[in-house]
């Protein structure tokens, strides 16, 4: 048997699958692509998370797209971060091009062009269903993470949520959280004294510039309502096709508090709301997280080990997390060792430090007698990867350089006109962009403040009135009495002295 042939068989064999699969493309051996050698990706151990890497131009974005567009077919729906904003076009079929089709044909796949069902959300005022979540929602840990608070400042913060939950004043949006922050050391400071114990002035001052550094990123935008739910990202088409939910952040990249204050708060929501579902033959969803090092490089200490928490208890939800960046180093290593599929692009190698990481990213590879992993890290083409995914039983694949199949979707963005019909189309937008500010813990303690200082005003009317007419009965009090102790005027008003002047006057009359 030839060198090719063992090849073709150790990589089917390692391939062979029983449920459901995706196929990413053929294996290829020495720089040729060996047809029919299929690199497939078992359903069943999607939600074992993964990661897609490459320098700038290798494919990595074409490879997402075509897992997100596989993963649709298979009524599995799909949430993509869209940071580079060159994802829309899996609304629409791709145009097709005689190169796709020699690809094709080299890995022994047909190609057929066709677009998917594709819901456009965003963050900020873009266009696109707009997600929201509320204070509340975030609940006092959470929160506190995401600040990077101390200890104490994390306790002032628990507090503030007890007070709110105990006088019923719901914490919304982030003026509501400020104003409680101040109302709690000053005109409240009695009240949560008595009730709660002292609160430091500087404690709420550090608190409230770590909020005005979210503010400053637009977390005002995003803290809200209505608040997103969930189960809006789980949909599937009338035919069973899974929805590709695409969000917009084209401009958060130079934000990236609040790109990871909206990931982690999504990924909590989600671990809470879905059920146990343990190792079924579908994960539930997929989540890819473009540009990754733009949550992990900004994270506090905190935050990442909040998030290497969610990742590992995630998967048992049916919940499969896929981080794309440039570098396996940009991820974090308790994070990098809960990932099962590894998608490796090609890797330049400008300088020592860049053949250093080469080596090591070669290093999370299984062995092989067909590849050495290093050389050839740097030497794949555009559209070709190595890829090592788990098998039903959880091994490891055998290692592929595979030659990618390409997108049936478009692989460029929606026009401005295809864009606008497919938001009017849409039936989330309509939920959840109409924007909503009811009464809450601003207006409430507005209302109470102003109750408290009308009060109080009364009160002191009421006092100088009282006291007015308290000084004006003592002088009252004391003409009576100065009167009354007066002998001249006594005898002079008195009864027998007047008879006596009239007896008088008589008589000389």
């Amino acid at each position: 048997m030839s060198r090719q042939d063992e090849f073709f068989k150790h990589i089917t064999e390692g391939n062979t699958t029983k449920g459901e699969f995706i196929t990413l493309g053929s294996a290829m051996l020495d720089g040729e692509t060996i047809k029919d050698a299929f690199v497939k990706i078992p359903l069943k151990t999607m939600n074992r998370h993964g990661l897609i890497t490459g320098a700038t131009g290798t494919g990595k974005t074409k490879t997402l797209q075509v897992l997100a567009e596989n993963l649709s077919d298979q009524g599995v729906p799909v949430l993509l971060m869209d940071i580079k904003g060159d994802l829309s076009g899996l609304a629409q079929p791709s145009p097709g091009h005689p190169k796709i089709d020699e690809r094709h044909a080299k890995i022994g796949l047909d190609f057929k062009a066709k677009g998917f069902p594709v819901e456009v959300m965003s963050l900020s005022e873009q266009d696109g269903v707009r997600l929201r979540a509320t204070v509340i929602e975030f609940g006092p840990v959470l929160l506190s993470r995401i600040l990077d608070l101390t200890e104490t400042q994390s306790g002032v913060v628990a507090v503030v949520f007890k007070y709110c939950d105990d006088n019923k004043l719901p914490l919304l949006d982030l003026k509501d959280f400020k104003k409680i922050l101040q109302y709690a050391t000053k005109e409240g400071k009695e009240e949560f004294e008595a009730e709660y114990g002292r609160i430091s002035s500087a404690s709420t001052g550090a608190i409230l510039r770590k909020v005005v550094e979210i503010e400053q990123q637009g977390g005002d935008l995003f803290f809200g309502e209505k608040s997103f739910e969930v189960e809006d990202l789980l949909r599937t088409t009338r035919d069973g096709k899974g929805y590709i939910n695409i969000i917009r952040l084209t401009d958060i990249q130079d934000r990236p508090k609040l790109f990871s204050t909206f990931m982690l708060s999504l990924l909590a929501e989600i671990y809470e709301t879905m059920p146990e579902q343990g190792d079924s033959g579908r994960p539930e969803l997929i989540m890819f997280i473009d540009e990754a090092h733009l949550i992990f490089n900004e994270a506090s200490k905190a935050l990442l080990n909040q998030i290497e928490s969610i990742v590992k208890l995630i998967r048992s939800k049916g919940v499969g997390l896929y981080f794309v960046t440039q570098n396996p180093t940009d991820v974090p290593e308790g994070v990098l060792s809960q990932l099962g599929l590894k998608i490796q692009h090609a890797l330049r190698a400008f300088t020592a430090k860049d053949r250093k990481a080469i080596k090591l990213a070669a290093q999370n590879y299984p062995d092989t007698d067909y590849y050495d992993t290093a050389e050839i890290l740097t030497s794949l083409g555009t559209g070709e990867a190595l890829v090592s995914a788990l098998d039903e039983k959880g091994r490891p694949t055998p290692l592929a350089a595979t030659m990618m199949r390409a997108p049936m979707s478009r692989m460029d963005v929606l026009s401005p006109t295809e864009l606008q019909n497919l938001l009017d189309d849409s039936k989330l937008v309509l939920k959840y962009n109409e924007e909503i500010d009811r009464e809450s813990a601003y207006e409430m303690l507005n209302k109470k403040i102003a109750k408290a200082e009308e009060a109080k005003i009364k009160a002191e009317e009421k006092e100088a009135k009282e006291e007015a007419e308290e000084k004006a009965s003592r002088r009252t009090t004391t003409r009576r009495r100065s009167t009354a102790q007066n002998p001249i005027i006594k005898v002079l008003t008195s009864a027998t002295f007047i008879r006596s002047v009239f007896g008088i006057l008589k008589k000389v009359m």
